[in-house]
């Protein structure tokens, strides 16, 4: 694995000589901060080996490096999924290989469920912890000591400097934002009522299938976290109905913006 990491991270330092300082995931329906980015590289993960490619249509499948808020960013246009048929490993492959370009922060983003009663369908969440209901650990099987340790802490998985910063510019800004516990599932199905209900009572203020393994990939390797959500639809009793992905996508788009701003300005306070 290591081999593979260093092998994937010299390619890019080749194609690219480009040194990224932030890595950046983007989720379902959110891959509009790209165009913030002044682009210096793309790169679609077909060219990249050991990469696998998104198999999500929402997902555009490019590696991305350029310039936003003053930092050199490398920025993920499309993750990958378990139910994508893809191992841990492979899921967060990527954020192995940015910590060997040199990244030195990692922000994420995604679509998901909101299980709060107060929340609204386009409200941003910010994650401040999470509970992993995933049935694999991406750090499962021989540890590899030269990346992190073989029992990682994570009392603090989200970084709270960047939460504070994060609400600071929300605030300064007039953007409305939550904060909450995002419980991580493998999907593709979306929950039933009683999955829900279930989320909610172990204390999941949102629900998706993404993110959890890239930051616990993160932490092992020391690398601080920020992830934002934005509630795509509801799991609260009296408010599911069925939704399609054509919905969840256009509820993105709607809070995107918001959620573009809020990145590039911390990304420029780092």
């Amino acid at each position: 694995m290591l081999d593979k990491i260093r092998k994937t991270a010299e390619f890019i330092k080749q194609k690219t000589d480009f040194q990224p300082q932030v890595g950046i995931v983007l989720g379902t329906g959110l891959g509009g901060l790209v165009h913030e980015i002044d682009i210096k590289y793309t790169i679609p993960y077909q060219d990249i080996p050991d990469f696998p490619v998104s198999t999500v249509e929402s997902h555009s499948g490019e590696l991305i490096l350029g310039i936003l808020g003053g930092k050199n960013v490398i920025a993920m246009r499309g993750r990958f999924h378990y139910y994508e048929g893809y191992n841990m490993q492979q899921v967060t492959f990527p954020i192995r290989v940015m910590k060997m370009l040199g990244i030195e922060n990692l922000i994420l983003s995604n679509a998901c469920g909101g299980l709060n009663p107060t929340f609204s369908v386009s409200d941003l969440m910010i994650i401040t912890d999470h509970i992993n209901l995933l049935p694999v650990n991406p750090l499962v099987g021989k540890n590899i000591d030269e990346l992190g340790p073989r029992f990682p802490d994570m009392s603090c998985a989200y970084d709270k400097k960047m939460i504070d910063k994060a609400l600071a510019i929300a605030q300064k800004n007039k953007i409305n934002i939550q904060t909450g516990v995002y419980a991580s599932v493998t999907g593709p199905n979306l929950e039933t009522p009683a999955e829900y209900k279930f989320l909610r009572i172990i204390g999941a203020d949102a629900v998706g299938m993404s993110t959890v393994p890239e930051v616990i990939v993160a932490r092992h390797m020391n690398i601080p976290c920020f992830a934002i959500s934005i509630i795509t639809d509801l799991g609260v009793e009296g408010k599911i109905r069925e939704v399609s992905l054509d919905e969840i996508i256009a509820a993105a788009n709607k809070a995107e913006p918001q959620m573009t701003l809020i990145i590039k300005e911390l990304i420029r306070t780092l």
